[in-house]
């Protein structure tokens, strides 16, 4: 009997920290934590338990306390876990001294994590160097850790860690490699631009939205293509770029990489190729992941990466997805506690955002087709209205 050929990675066991702090409560800890446990399940490992301790700020040479983190050894020790994931971004020291406390286990913070999954997911020339160039840019500070690291591996003599030239001669190697790299980019950028001049007379609208909402979805659904669209986050790393038509009206489609909270700030600046889509768009739209229960967090997290980007003020549809995955707690009449988001029907909502009236919206599910004709209406609509104003020469035919 022939047994079938698997090429399914290993999952990793991985035990996740946190810590509550003055700038975010419990609650919110609790929710980034949630987020790392699917970042680390995109990744290929999976969360087993989660630590948390409550300090004024991060303790600056291990993160959490001493004691939390002989807690956390001692665990690691003793369940057999492969891999610690720290929710913030480690500073060259903390790195250092964890390191040293765990010996064998390896051990990643939310950059390093969100790094190895835009790794994985990079297909085309661009997003591969852009990722390589974010990497290399973590890297730098951090190289006496790595190097460590690599003797300790040899061990026997030497695992004091080689000496300062080495490591300034890898230094000067990795800065060597970072313009380069950069250099490569440029020349990408400059291609990408002609591509765009070329696509000259259309209108051009963007998708935005928080990492895993259904934009690509949304887009096979459009452009009745197949685009990569998956439930992990950050399927979609390439601008996809499509020719949609709604009625008898073209226009330009792009599919950008999803945002999220804490997304270090070098990641965002080598990904700034794919967020250009962004800035050159006529239109966004902006897709929302209504059944998600932190869902009005993750729209100020986008729009405060558009406003950082300069893109805040532009003609915006605010497409609320995944209607059909909407659940909410009826209050009882007697209830007199303060009505909560899990109070709230799809109907209260819809009222509450209509209200607003700031932009267009329009509550759709892309999977199930719901409300679909309503969307092209109002994207063609919209478009129509943006086209007659900026080509009001070219007929629409």
């Amino acid at each position: 009997m022939h047994h079938p050929i698997t090429t399914e990675e290993k999952i990793e066991n991985a035990v996740l920290v946190g810590v509550i702090t003055q700038e975010q409560d419990e609650q919110q800890v609790e929710e980034y934590l949630d987020e790392l446990a699917f970042l680390a399940e995109t990744a290929g490992a999976n969360a087993v338990k989660r630590f948390t301790q409550k300090l004024n700020a991060p303790h600056p040479k291990s993160f959490v306390g001493t004691g939390k983190l002989q807690e956390i050894i001692d665990y690691v020790k003793k369940n057999e876990v492969g891999l610690v994931i720290f929710d913030d971004e480690l500073s060259p020291s903390q790195t250092r001294n964890i390191e040293n406390s765990f010996k064998e286990v390896k051990d990643l913070d939310r950059s390093n994590l969100i790094l190895d999954i835009f790794a994985k997911r990079a297909r085309t020339a661009a997003a591969k160097t852009q990722v390589e160039l974010a990497q290399y840019e973590y890297l730098l500070p951090r190289l006496t850790r790595m190097w460590t690291h690599l003797s300790r591996q040899k061990g026997g003599i030497g695992t004091r860690g080689p000496g300062e030239t080495e490591i300034e001669t890898d230094r000067r190697i990795i800065r060597d490699k970072i313009a380069l790299l950069k250099s490569k980019l440029a020349k990408i950028d400059k291609q990408k631009e002609t591509q765009r001049k070329g696509r000259q007379q259309m209108i051009r609208a963007a998708l935005v939205g928080y990492t895993n909402v259904g934009k690509s979805t949304l887009m096979n659904l459009l452009s009745k293509s197949e685009v990569f669209a998956e439930n992990k986050l950050f399927a979609t790393l390439d601008t996809t770029v499509r020719k949609i038509v709604v009625g008898n009206l073209p226009f330009l489609l792009s599919d950008t990489v999803g945002f999220i909270r804490k997304l270090p700030h070098h990641l965002v600046d080598s990904f700034k190729s794919t967020l250009d889509e962004v800035r050159e768009a006529d239109i966004l739209l902006h897709v929302v992941d209504i059944s998600h229960p932190n869902f009005e967090e993750q729209i100020q997290t986008v729009n405060e990466t558009l406003a950082e980007m300069g893109a805040k003020d532009k003609p915006t549809i605010m497409i609320f997805n995944k209607v059909d995955a909407y659940t909410y707690t009826k209050k009882e009449e007697d209830d007199l506690t303060p009505e909560t988001r899990e109070n709230r029907s799809l109907d209260d909502l819809k009222k509450s955002w209509m209200a607003k009236e700031n932009y267009p919206c329009i509550f759709i599910s892309a999977q199930k087709r719901i409300n679909y004709e309503e969307l092209r209406d109002l994207l063609y609509e919209q478009i129509k209205g943006l086209h007659l104003k900026i080509y009001p020469h070219r007929l629409l035919y």
